[in-house]
């Protein structure tokens, strides 16, 4: 008889002592449970990019350019955009895409190390500068305006950002299998 069980799909990535998603609140105050779902999504794209370097740019399947660097590369310039530009009024273009160059965040996500480092020190940079924000607003009804959605409130932004990442770990969990084989939410 054997002493190990088949697992599900949807068992864990990595196991509870290691998984960085678990310190988010389950109950407290409206601010704090929306930052913890934004970096459990968070720490859920880096756990699907963890060890792959080159595999990181791995296309899913043609003519699709969707890769795990294309979302890094993506969700940076999606922090910034609601963050920087519409919160906090800031004159900070795309990073990774232009008009020029629209979908340049999956295009540009090529395996170079050096491309690789960029995508991570701008996410990273992003989401920083994200949790500072969050951090020093004085209420969740802080608005910005947006050419696309109009007036938008720090929560609004929030749960969209939760949103975001969330279909965006999707793909992840599709493009991480595809890649090693690697399962589980």
């Amino acid at each position: 008889m054997s002493t190990t069980s088949p697992q599900r799909r949807a068992a864990m990535f990595v196991g509870p002592d290691d998984d960085p998603r678990l310190g988010a609140p389950s109950t407290g105050g409206e601010r704090g449970m929306l930052v913890g779902f934004l970096r459990a999504q968070r720490s859920t794209l880096v756990l699907k990019c963890a060890g792959l370097d080159a595999g990181l740019s791995r296309r899913s399947v043609g003519p699709s350019t969707l890769s795990l660097l294309g979302l890094v590369r993506h969700l940076a310039d999606v922090e910034r955009r609601w963050f920087r530009q519409v919160l906090a009024g800031q004159d900070a273009p795309p990073r990774f895409s232009s008009s020029a160059e629209p979908d340049g965040d999956f295009d540009g996500a090529v395996s170079d190390p050096v491309i690789v480092a960029e995508a991570w020190e701008a996410w990273r940079a992003e989401a920083a500068f994200a949790d500072a924000f969050v951090t020093d607003a004085p209420h969740l009804d802080l608005v910005g305006e947006d050419s696309w959605r109009g007036t938008v409130s720090l929560r609004w932004v929030l749960i969209h950002m939760v949103e975001e990442y969330a279909r965006h770990n999707g793909h992840a969990d599709l493009l991480r299998e595809r890649i090693d084989g690697a399962v589980g939410v």
